[in-house]
């Protein structure tokens, strides 16, 4: 289960990604990109089809590697340039799981309190 504090940053890696990889090949990409693989952050990875994606992340100890393969349709990403990262939030990683194209939703505004 992801389990997710508010100080938990989900990073996109958006070039497409050999899912042959496991988790030292994923964790060097994550290295070469200048994070830091146990960080507990949350490191995504998408297929070149985008029908596969990777969740690589540490936890207690250990590595931990989600996979999931859609059957049917492809993950809906607009990805900005190949070799990028996009920041997402837990809302977005949720829907990006499920399918949805979160680039197609809107957002309500949320209210700040004035700063004076």
């Amino acid at each position: 289960m992801l389990g997710l504090s508010v100080t938990t940053r989900i990073l996109l890696f958006t070039g497409a990604t050999d899912m042959r990889k496991g988790f030292d090949g994923l964790s060097s990409l994550v290295t070469a990109a200048g994070e830091d693989p146990y960080s507990g952050h949350l490191y995504v990875f998408v297929s070149r089809r985008r029908d596969r994606a990777k969740i690589l992340a540490f936890q207690k100890g250990g590595m931990v590697l989600w996979h999931k393969r859609l059957d049917c349709g492809r993950f809906q990403i607009h990805l900005p340039e190949a070799g990028a990262r996009a920041e997402l939030d837990a809302t977005q990683l949720a829907m990006l799981v499920d399918g949805i194209d979160f680039g197609r939703v809107k957002r309500p505004r949320h209210w700040q309190p004035k700063r004076e």
